[in-house]
C-alpha cells in the first residue's frame, strides 16, 4: 500500500532533503527548502517495470558519431526580427524555449503573435492555455488580428490529457500558459510546487526532443525576478528569456538569459501598443528623443548588446550635500562602478567630490553595465560638477582605468558607424582603438590616452 511521506525540496537546485535546512548542503542558499508531500510504496506493478526496462536496455544501443547523419539546421522564422536575433536567427525544431517576466508584461501577447504570424505561413500551431477561458484568448486575439486556420487552442492542465492532445494532433508548435498551471496526477503535490513543475518540464522536454515539436512555456517570476520554481527548471530548457522593463511603460526589452542555439547577449525592443507589441529597430532613436540641448550633466555614449551598437544617453547630477555622509545614487547602472569612477575623479583630476551628492542615470529605463560608458558617466560627472554643458553633437565610449586612463573596448568601429548613422560629429574615444577604425568621412575622432586629455576636448 503506498504511503505518503514528507520531502523538503531545493527551489534553487532541486537537492532533496528528508529534514528542513536553513542552508542547502549543495547550492549554499539559505531559505530555499519548501516542503512537499510525495507517495511511495508498492504499486504491485513490478515484475511488469522490469520486463518494460529489461527492453528498453535491450534496444538502447550507443551510436558512432562519425556515423550519425545531420541535416542542415532549419529555422522558422517567428515574423520578429528582434525576437529571432534573440533567439539565434529563428525557432529551432524541437527545442524548448522558457518566456519569464512580470504579470503583464507581454509574455502571453507576444506569443499570442508569434502564434498568428506563425499560422499565416501554414504552420499548425496549439496554443495550450491553464489559465484563461477560450473566450477570453478569443477576445485578446481579435485585438491582435485574423489568425489562420492551423490555430487550435486547448484549455487543459492534466499533463496526461495535454500529451495524448499533441501526439494525436502532432502540431508544429506548441505554446504552454503557464507552466505553473500544468499537474500529473501521479505527484501528489499542488501545481506549482516544486514537484509538479519540475515534472511536467521533464514531460516536455521528452515531447520536443522526441516529437522534433518546438516548445514555448510561460514561466511566472518571483518578487526577486527569477522564475518561480526550483532553479533546475532553468538548466533543463534550451533557452530562457525574460521580459524587462515597466508594465505601464510603453518600451519592453527581451533578453536572452541562456540560449543553446545562439548568443546570450543580444536583446529586442518592443513597444507595447493597442494592438500589441510592436518591433523598435532602432533602438538608438528612440533612447536619444528628449534629449536636453544646452543642459549640464548631459552625454550620450555607445553601448554594445550582443552584436547591436545601441545610443544610450548617460546622465549625472552632482550637487553640494547637506548630510554627513553624501548620497549617491545610480539607476540603469552599476551603483559600485559609480563610487569606482568617483574615487578616479577625485585621485587623478583633482575634484572634490566627497562632499557632494552624486546621480547618475541611464535615460529611456534600459539598463547598461558594459565598461565602454565608463568614460561618458566620467564626463557627464564632470559636467555637471563644473555646470558646463556638452556639445550634443558630441559622443563618448571607453574603459576607465584606476589610473585613469582610458582603455580600449570592443566593436569600435561599429560603435563609431552608428554614431555617424545618427548624426553625431564628434566622438571622444580610446587612443588605443584608433589604428581597428582608420579614417572616417564625415566625423571627428578625439583620441584620449587618459582623462586630462578628455577633459581638454569639452
Amino acid at each position: 500500500m503506498a504511503k505518503k511521506s514528507t520531502i523538503f525540496f531545493c527551489q534553487n537546485c532541486g537537492y532533496e532533503s528528508a529534514k528542513w535546512l536553513g542552508q542547502c548542503p549543495a547550492c549554499k542558499e539559505w531559505n530555499t527548502l519548501v516542503e512537499e508531500t510525495v507517495v511511495t510504496g508498492k504499486t504491485g506493478k513490478s515484475s511488469k517495470k522490469t520486463e518494460s526496462l529489461a527492453a528498453r536496455i535491450h534496444e538502447a544501443q550507443p551510436v558512432k558519431l562519425s556515423g550519425i547523419k545531420t541535416e542542415s539546421e532549419i529555422r522558422t522564422a517567428t515574423g520578429f526580427e528582434e525576437l529571432d536575433r534573440v533567439l539565434g536567427g529563428g525557432i529551432v525544431a524541437g527545442s524548448l524555449v522558457l518566456v519569464g517576466g512580470d504579470p503583464g508584461i507581454g509574455k502571453s501577447t507576444i506569443l499570442l503573435q508569434v502564434c498568428k504570424n506563425l499560422t499565416e505561413k501554414g504552420k499548425k500551431v496549439l496554443y495550450i492555455s491553464g489559465e484563461e477561458s477560450l473566450q477570453q484568448i478569443k477576445l485578446r486575439a481579435s485585438r491582435i488580428g485574423s489568425f489562420g486556420e492551423e490555430m487550435l487552442l486547448l484549455c487543459e492542465t492534466s499533463l496526461e490529457t495535454i500529451q495524448g492532445v499533441i501526439e494525436r494532433v502532432q502540431p508544429e508548435i506548441v505554446v504552454i500558459d503557464s507552466i505553473q498551471t500544468m499537474y500529473q496526477e501521479d505527484v501528489s503535490s499542488a501545481p506549482g510546487s516544486v514537484s509538479q513543475v519540475r515534472e511536467a518540464t521533464s514531460v516536455f522536454m521528452q515531447i520536443a526532443k522526441r516529437m522534433g515539436i518546438s516548445i514555448f512555456i510561460v514561466g511566472h517570476v518571483t518578487k526577486e525576478g527569477v522564475v518561480a520554481g526550483p532553479r533546475v527548471l532553468e538548466h533543463m530548457v534550451d533557452t530562457v528569456l525574460y521580459f524587462e522593463g515597466d508594465r505601464h511603460a510603453a518600451y519592453r526589452i527581451l533578453r536572452g538569459v541562456k540560449n543553446r542555439f545562439g548568443s546570450t547577449n543580444e536583446i529586442g525592443v518592443f513597444e507595447m501598443c493597442q494592438s500589441g507589441l510592436k518591433e523598435v529597430k532602432n533602438p538608438s532613436e528612440y533612447m536619444l528623443s528628449g534629449k536636453p540641448q544646452g543642459a549640464s550633466g548631459s552625454i550620450v555614449s555607445c553601448s554594445m548588446e550582443g552584436t547591436r551598437p545601441i545610443l544610450v544617453e548617460v546622465q549625472a547630477l552632482v550637487c553640494r550635500s547637506n548630510l554627513a555622509m553624501p548620497r549617491r545614487t545610480a539607476a540603469g547602472t552599476d551603483y559600485n562602478r559609480v563610487g569606482l569612477l568617483m574615487a578616479v575623479i577625485e585621485k587623478r583630476i583633482g575634484m572634490h567630490l566627497s562632499t557632494c551628492d552624486a546621480y547618475v542615470n541611464i535615460a529611456g529605463g534600459i539598463r547598461m553595465n558594459e565598461p565602454a560608458i565608463d568614460l561618458a558617466i566620467v564626463l557627464a560627472l564632470i559636467s555637471s560638477y563644473k555646470d558646463i554643458a556638452i556639445d550634443e553633437k558630441t559622443l563618448a565610449f571607453g574603459e576607465v582605468g584606476l589610473s585613469g586612463e582610458i582603455r580600449a573596448v570592443s566593436m569600435a568601429q561599429q560603435r563609431v558607424a552608428e554614431a555617424k548613422k545618427l548624426g553625431f560629429e564628434t566622438i571622444i574615444l580610446p587612443a588605443v582603438s584608433m589604428p581597428s577604425i582608420g579614417k572616417v568621412e564625415g566625423i571627428r575622432l578625439l583620441p584620449a590616452a587618459n582623462l586630462r586629455e578628455a577633459l581638454k576636448y569639452l
